[in-house]
């Protein structure tokens, strides 16, 4: 059974989140706040963590960088800041989906499918691709830049396994946020800009000039298909 952490203070929304999730097959476990969330994420290894980012103490984005200092563990962020750069900050400390409070429980499920899905590494068609210098092994979530191991949260593993399988096409952000969720969702476009920002920081030799994956201006991205 996989287990889920929501880290979340107010506790009539975290026991609504704990009783959908366990509905849903999931394991459960709540924390109140940052020091507790820490805590759990190291002795209890979930396998998602749902987290508040308005926390009392430590702030939600310390305990989203504090975690992703040692973990890929995925990360679903509930926040009632509206505001382009709150979630802009949020993804790009390594979030792999965000919802902006109020919103349905039913909702955050199936977007905590979506992400573990991603962790789960379903393949279909061939399972090493290699596209450059860059291979990605889907069985065991794993890539590899130039013969070096390149460590990657599961939203960042599915966009690079995404490009990876098409070198050389131009995807939208929509069409990518399509391949990230594996159904069409209303969700933030720009997402995507943070989450390529993080995966290009973690492959490409210069971040300030992409090698791999690159800009395609006023459409979206494209990988190198050389």
């Amino acid at each position: 059974m996989q287990r889920i952490l929501v880290v979340e203070d107010e506790m009539q929304i975290a026991r609504t989140l704990r009783d959908y999730l366990e509905a849903a097959g999931f394991e459960v476990i709540v924390a109140g706040d940052g020091s507790a969330a820490l805590a759990s994420a190291r002795g209890d290894r979930p396998d998602l963590v749902v987290l508040d980012l308005g926390l009392p103490g430590m702030d939600g984005l310390d305990v989203a960088r504090e975690l992703r200092r040692t973990s890929t563990t995925p990360i679903v962020m509930l926040t009632a800041r509206g505001e382009e750069t709150d979630r802009i900050v949020g993804l790009e400390l390594g979030a792999d989906d965000y919802l902006v409070k109020p919103f349905s429980p039913k909702e955050l499920v199936a977007r905590v499918r979506a992400v573990l899905r991603r962790t789960s590494g379903a393949t279909t068609g061939a399972e090493v691709l290699r596209a450059a210098d860059v291979e990605v092994d889907l069985p065991k979530m794993r890539a590899r830049v130039a013969d070096r191991v390149v460590e990657l949260t599961p939203t960042e593993f599915q966009l690079l396994t995404t490009f990876v399988r098409e070198p050389g096409r131009v995807f939208t952000r929509g069409q990518l946020l399509d391949a990230l969720h594996g159904v069409t969702i209303d969700s933030y476009e720009r997402a995507i800009d943070a989450h390529v920002k993080n995966l290009r920081r973690k492959i490409e030799p210069e971040v300030g000039r992409p090698r791999y994956v690159l800009t395609v201006h006023g459409v979206g991205y494209r990988f190198a298909d050389e």
